[in-house]
């Protein structure tokens, strides 16, 4: 007879509602006399379970109930209850409970039979030690063993292997404490490639009677694509986070090459096109370079495998090599999607038929499959990555080309950031180079050294600058700043602003009315910056600025900065002190004043300017953010104290003991160390406001030079010295005075105590002056004139004396 479930249903007052065959056969009442009833006339005993009905939590309930047969029997009935909702609303209870059917003779052994039979579900049974009983027919086939030839064995013995050990440690467990273990592992059957994933649960075997210990059984599920997948994931996650850590193209495809192996390949090698090389374009569109019959040449940057050492490489990293036609590589850029082949060294490939290193490199490691995906990125081909495999015997399947190509796809993104940055980094260091100075100029007020250090990769190219300019007078402005922000725009700042300052500079405006002209351009740049609508976005305008002039006949030197670092002073007895100069506001804030401040330099003392990036790159790697630059100060003193042969010596000390190898932000250094011109080189006269007092003055000019052996050169000067004295004597105010300097140049200088400057102007053919000027130029390297220290103007000329 068919066996049968009791089902019955009870509305929310407790009458029956539905009775079906099952619980007739349960119960003996027929429908017909049940149903519309209270269903406590079924009870054997009042009241019911206490947690019957439950109030809440689950709508289901299951227990025992006693219950009364038609028959008057007494029935202890295990009952599972639903408390159901239907759409409209209504609530009922749906009660079912098993009606026991007659097994046949026998039917336990056959359903145990059964179990063991099971062709997905791989159970075992070993005895308490540990040795095979009974094995189901998936477990057989994964072990490659009949039930005949296990009985007896231990797993160990089957499968010697760590796994197998830890499976056993487990199974003592399960025997000793009866608590169920689980337990995965990885394992190869015999005669198959790939390695399969197994869940094991293990759990002990008692007797049902007395509840003797008899084994324990372990029941393995595959869960080998849940394994791959799972592991994919994975890697796809851990490419996510490190490929593309930097924007270096070398070091992205390291990155690449190091997700992928061991985890997808045994050896995976990457490399780009040619036109790639210095920033260049990729080939554009698919399989672009790559047409039929045509080899291709391909550099390698990067590779790696499961052997130290990567002994299967027949490129080192930087290599060329042409790829001929047919070979993966070329195959797949031609095609521009990826592709996996087997390889079977008794029958090598044609397109290796050439190559006798390559043929000797897939025997001896013996190669068995290979997959080669191209690298695109946005419409550009870059490069292509091949993977192989020799250590594992699985060859590449189709769920490992998908991975490959979601890698390489990642990949190849990151590179070509990295190549569009190189590129615009490439630029902005060559016009930043441009605008700095290309040889610093020969002078004899101070011997300089310079450094200029661009930032790491990751900061991009900055504003940082520095100059030395000869001023008139056998002086010198040294000069350093820095440009908010990096990149072009930072640079393209830069250049404008260093060729502000050499005109500014060369009107000889004192330190700092020349930064508040500055500081008035960087605040137009600002609102250009600001009302740019087309193209890029400059970004904010700002800089800092330190501006120092150096007078070797006074050994007095004048600076002011705005915003900039103090300037550090070396003593000429290896003292080392930070100047103490009004900070000023940095550059383009408008409106603020700056100040100058004189010290007297004795000669040989040793002047370093520099930008922040000095002190700040260190204290930014060690994650010092309290206390960084009084750190930095401290160490710069330090770094200038030592004891150097030479000027660039003491820059490489200083470097070296302030940088580490990528500095986070540029960094300038200028040294200057000072000279004195001897007071003999100088010569100064009063000139008494009367043209008669010319003659004297000449004179008394004739007489010096020749003392310093410059007979050549008097000719011009008496002519110089008569123009420049008698104009000032004509045209000026009182009192002048006259001041010869025996230089690398014949300075000639003519001060007075007026502000009107003199200009050239063309003179008429008839006219008796107006040529005095025109006359200076003309004999003369170059001339000038530059606001006098106390007031009134000096005029300037100087000779090349040298010829």
């Amino acid at each position: 007879m068919e066996a049968l479930s009791a089902r019955v249903t009870l509305d929310e007052r407790g009458t029956v509602t539905g009775w079906n065959d099952g619980a007739e056969r349960l119960l003996g009442y027929p429908a017909e006399e049940i149903v519309g009833r209270p269903a406590v006339l079924l009870l054997a005993e009042r009241p019911v379970p206490p947690e019957f009905p439950p109030a809440a939590g689950p709508p289901r309930w299951h227990g025992t109930l006693a219950l009364r047969h038609r028959s008057g029997r007494r029935l202890a009935v295990r009952v599972l209850a639903h408390h159901r909702t239907a759409e409209d609303g209504s609530r009922d209870w749906l009660l079912v409970s098993a009606v026991a059917g007659t097994p046949r003779p026998g039917d336990d052994a056959l359903m145990r039979r059964g179990l063991m039979q099971s062709p997905s579900c791989a159970t075992s049974v070993y005895d308490t030690d540990l040795r095979y009983r009974r094995s189901s027919r998936a477990a057989q086939r994964a072990l490659g063993l009949a039930e005949e030839e296990l009985r007896g064995l231990r797993m160990t013995d089957v499968i010697p292997t760590e796994a197998s050990e830890q499976v056993e440690r487990r199974m003592r467990l399960a025997l000793e404490t009866g608590e169920p273990q689980y337990v995965e592992n990885h394992a190869r059957a015999p005669g198959e490639s790939r390695e399969h994933a197994w869940a094991v649960q293990l759990y002990r075997v008692e007797d049902p009677d007395d509840g003797r210990v008899l084994g324990v059984a372990a029941t393995g599920h595959d869960v080998t694509e849940q394994y791959w997948a799972r592991k994919r994931l994975q890697l796809i996650a851990a490419a996510s986070s490190r490929i593309g850590s930097t924007l270096d193209v070398t070091r992205t495809a390291q990155e690449l090459a190091d997700v992928a192996v061991p985890d997808l390949a045994d050896f995976l090698s990457v490399d780009l096109l040619t036109s790639f090389e210095e920033g260049g374009e990729g080939a554009g569109g698919e399989g672009a370079g790559a047409g039929d019959g045509v080899s291709l040449a391909l550099r390698r940057v990067a590779h790696q495998s499961v052997l130290p050492g990567v002994p299967e490489a027949v490129l080192a990293p930087g290599e060329v090599d042409e790829y001929p036609e047919g070979s993966p590589p070329v195959e797949s850029l031609r095609s521009g999607r990826g592709l996996y082949r087997r390889v079977f060294p008794a029958a090598l490939p044609a397109w290796v038929a050439d190559d006798p290193l390559r043929i000797a490199r897939i025997r001896d490691f013996g190669f068995h499959s290979v997959m080669a995906v191209p690298l695109s990125a946005r419409g550009a081909t870059l490069g292509v990555v091949v993977l192989a495999r020799h250590r594992r015997p699985d060859p590449f399947e189709e769920d490992d080309l998908v991975l490959a190509e979601e890698l390489a796809a990642r990949a190849a993104v990151c590179i070509d950031n990295a190549r569009r940055y190189t590129r615009a980094r490439g630029t902005a260091v060559t016009l930043q180079r441009s605008l700095l100075p290309q040889r610093l100029p020969e002078q004899s007020a101070v011997e300089v050294a310079s450094r200029y250090l661009p930032a790491g990769a990751r900061a991009g190219v900055g504003g940082d600058w520095f100059d030395v300019i000869p001023l008139s007078g056998a002086r010198v402005a040294l000069v350093v700043g820095d440009v908010v922000g990096h990149g072009i725009h930072a640079s393209a700042t830069m250049g404008r602003l260093r060729t502000a300052v050499r005109t500014l500079a060369d009107i000889d405006l004192p330190p700092d009315e020349l930064l508040t002209h500055l500081d008035d351009l960087v605040a137009r740049l600002a609102t250009e910056a600001e009302a740019a609508e087309h193209g890029e976005t400059a970004g904010d305008v700002g800089a800092t600025c330190l501006y120092a002039v150096y007078d070797p006949v006074s050994r007095r030197c004048a600076l002011a900065r705005a915003g900039h670092p103090p300037p550090a002073l070396v003593s000429p007895d290896g003292g080392v002190e930070l100047l103490d100069l009004p900070a000023g506001p940095p550059l383009g804030l408008g409106g603020l004043p700056f100040e100058s401040v004189e010290f007297d330099l004795p000669e040989g003392s040793v002047l370093a300017l520099y930008t922040d990036g000095l002190l700040d790159s260190r204290t930014r790697r060690s994650g010092d953010g309290d206390g960084g630059d009084d750190d930095g100060v401290s160490r710069l003193c330090r770094s200038l104290a030592r004891p150097a042969a030479s000027l660039d010596v003491l820059c490489d000390t200083v470097l070296g003991g302030m940088l580490p190898q990528r500095p986070a932000d540029d960094v300038a250094l200028l040294v200057a160390r000072t000279r004195g011109l001897d007071a003999s080189r100088v010569a100064i006269w009063d000139v008494e406001p009367d043209p008669a007092a010319v003659a004297e003055t000449r004179k008394n000019v004739i007489a010096r030079l020749e003392a310093w052996g410059l007979t050549d050169a008097a000719f011009v000067t008496e002519l110089i010295v008569s123009e420049l004295v008698t104009n000032a004597i004509r045209h000026a105010e009182p009192p002048v005075q006259l001041r010869l300097i025996h230089d690398r140049a014949l300075i000639c200088e003519v001060s007075d105590a007026s502000g009107t400057a003199p200009h050239m102007r063309r003179a008429r053919t008839y006219d008796e002056g107006g040529r005095g000027l025109l006359l200076v130029a003309q004999l003369t390297e170059r001339w000038g004139t530059r606001p006098g220290t106390r007031g009134g103007k000096t005029i300037w000329a100087e000779q090349n004396i040298d010829r």
